[in-house]
């Protein structure tokens, strides 16, 4: 169980030193256990205190690592219940389902392919799921070995029987697979296999209640590397499983479920079982298992994800630098937008259906909208003056005529002084670019 603030507290040293950010050593304890701060926070609390209260400071659900290098995919490490009020930190990892029996190279290379470029923003699968359906040793080993030099993926390994598993697991160890699955049957046997090879164990229950019990048993065998899966695959038992899971582990601070979770899709028809997985990424998955592999099937999917794991507190922004569409000349016109994200992308799709080649140029108004930024004085003259300056906007075109939004009209002047550009007032949305563009510029 989790200590209490006032458990915690007389462990402190009682200073009231103010080191550590809070006014007093109470608040530190009360923050501790809630879990709004870390235990190296204090500089004065002795060793002993630090041993004692580990426990309470050591984040709701454990960081688990899967993989090696640049493909490390990091599952947990999760704090809240809910995005808005602070923001989730490990993206679900999403595995592609191969079988054992099939063609490995050319399964794996169609995972490999699943990747996209979108708004800026670059998708792709995280791992290989690999499950034995032939039964036999050598298959699976071969299988394994297959992947792993097909992929830089991290990867999981779905077998229980623990023979088989060893060759596999043992033969790719130094990618650090996740082992799947310590059960009842084979818990001793499979979490020895994961100690000695130093990879992650998923541990599969027969329910929540005998979940609990076999992660009790396996951590009392000395192992904490692991991933939790209920067993149950109907999605609304899964959701209500996942959901469970999440909050007795960061509400309860509950250690034995204070793991990252892990489920898979059962549904056949690969749009039904798009959004049964899209449910587990939303509530609380930290990987999902899929069986499609098609491109149009998994980006909504990973879209979705993203939408879910953005920081609600920080807008998505694009780089703020100058942007040449189409073949541009020292003729082309420069549009003035912000760097949101989604209002640079919606302009540059406009412009470049006007068929007329420009440069966008995106203000730096940390990521927000333009009547937002202007709103908040950070589209002013002064700021566009700065884009086109760092942008060297006057060394690439032979004019110094702007398009500024329509919403900012207003800006018109003040933008012109600070500038010295003469400045076209846009359309308002941004549908109106392509008309715009073709009535000034064609």
């Amino acid at each position: 169980m989790a200590l209490t603030g006032l458990e915690i507290f007389k462990q402190l040293p009682k200073t009231n030193c103010k080191d550590c950010g809070h006014p007093t050593c109470l608040a530190f304890a009360m923050a501790l256990a809630s879990g709004k701060t870390s235990l190296d926070k204090c500089p004065h609390i002795s060793e002993e205190a630090k041993e004692t209260l580990g426990a309470a400071s050591a984040p709701p659900i454990a960081l688990v690592k899967v993989g090696t290098g640049d493909s490390v995919v990091e599952l947990g490490d999760e704090t809240e219940l809910f995005r808005h009020d602070k923001r989730f930190y490990h993206p679900t990892a999403i595995a592609v389902l191969v079988e054992d029996t099939e063609n490995i190279a050319d399964r794996v290379a169609e995972i490999n392919d699943l990747n996209f470029d979108r708004v800026g923003l670059h998708y792709e699968i995280d791992m290989v799921a690999l499950q034995c359906v032939s039964g036999n040793v050598d298959t699976f080993k071969a299988a394994a070995e297959q992947v792993a030099a097909n992929t830089n993926k991290a990867m999981v390994l779905i077998c229980e029987d623990v023979a088989v598993m060893e060759a596999a697991a043992t033969a790719v160890a130094d990618r650090k697979p996740l082992l799947y699955a310590a059960t009842n049957d084979n818990y001793e046997a499979m979490t020895a296999l994961a100690q000695k090879l130093e990879c992650p164990l998923a541990v599969k229950g027969n329910g929540l209640d005998n979940l609990a019990e076999l992660v009790d048993k396996i951590t009392k065998l000395g192992y904490k590397e692991l991933v939790l899966d209920s067993g149950n695959r109907e999605t609304s038992q899964v959701l209500a499983d996942l959901t469970q899971i999440r909050r007795l582990a960061v509400r309860k601070r509950f250690r034995t479920f204070g793991y990252p979770a892990m489920t898979f899709t059962s549904k056949d028809d690969p749009h039904e079982e798009v959004v049964q997985a899209s449910v587990y990424v939303a509530k609380y998955a930290g990987l999902v298992v899929v069986k499609a592999s098609k491109k149009e099937e998994i980006l909504p999917l990973l879209t979705w994800r993203q939408n879910l794991y953005t920081d609600p507190q920080k807008p998505i922004q694009v780089e703020a630098k100058a942007v040449a569409i189409g073949d541009v000349t020292p003729d082309s016109p420069v549009y003035i937008t912000t760097n949101f994200s989604l209002t640079y992308y919606i302009v540059e799709g406009e412009v470049e259906s006007s068929k007329i080649p420009a440069y966008i140029v995106p203000v730096n108004t940390d990521g927000i909208s333009v009547l937002t930024a202007w709103a908040a004085g950070k589209l002013t003259g002064e700021a566009i003056a700065k884009a086109l300056e760092e942008n060297d906007m006057e060394s690439k075109v032979n004019h110094k005529t702007l398009v500024l939004p329509g919403y900012v009209a207003v800006l018109s002047g003040s933008t012109e002084e600070a500038t010295g550009w003469k400045v076209l007032v846009g359309p308002r949305e941004a549908a109106g670019i392509t008309k715009f563009a073709r009535e000034n510029f064609a």
